[in-house]
């Protein structure tokens, strides 16, 4: 009896698992730009978390309750919709140190695609009042040319034509 249920088990399991498999080209890249911003490391790495509402403008709802990024290892990057709730987690914050670095990981606006981002913002002084943001991103999955171009170009709208002016025009020690 045992060998009987065995030969049919080992019949049975392949058809159960058989399923059509589509092939997915898997890619990998990588970039990292820099920028200056007037201000103390500390500053500048307070004004990149926490509420960014006033300079992230990539959302999923048109008009997000809070969009915020919680600066400590576990933390979230997340988006919330409503007073129910109803959100999104862009990314987990796998790394921090304030006015050092933000590290996190996550599929930012690229959920349901197979795709891993992992973004660094590294923050160094420059002068007594002066900083530099060192961004670097990294990226696998189901990408392709065109998706890591339009990935560099959304990176550098947030930090260049976003980030930039929201701390040059102050508004971030209006903000927080």
């Amino acid at each position: 009896m045992r060998l009987i249920l065995l030969s049919l088990t080992l019949i049975i399991l392949p058809l159960i698992g058989m399923a059509q498999v589509a092939e997915i080209d898997s890619k990998v890249f990588k970039f990292e730009f820099e920028q200056n911003f007037p201000g103390q490391p500390d500053v500048i790495f307070d004004a990149a978390t926490g509420d960014i509402s006033g300079w992230w403008d990539h959302t999923f709802a048109e008009n997000p309750i809070r969009l915020v990024i919680e600066p400590k290892p576990g933390g979230n990057f997340y988006e919330i919709f409503n007073e129910q709730g109803d959100g999104v987690v862009h990314a987990t914050v796998t790394g921090a140190q304030r006015g050092k670095f933000l590290r996190m990981e996550g599929p930012l606006g690229l959920a349901g695609r197979a795709t891993h981002m992992v973004s660094t913002y590294h923050f160094s002084e420059l002068t007594s009042d002066s900083t530099k943001l060192k961004l670097e991103v990294h990226m696998a999955g189901e990408i392709d040319q065109k998706l890591a171009e339009v990935v560099q170009n959304v990176w550098r709208h947030f930090i260049v034509e976003q980030f930039t002016p929201y701390i040059e025009q102050g508004k971030h020690l209006q903000h927080k």
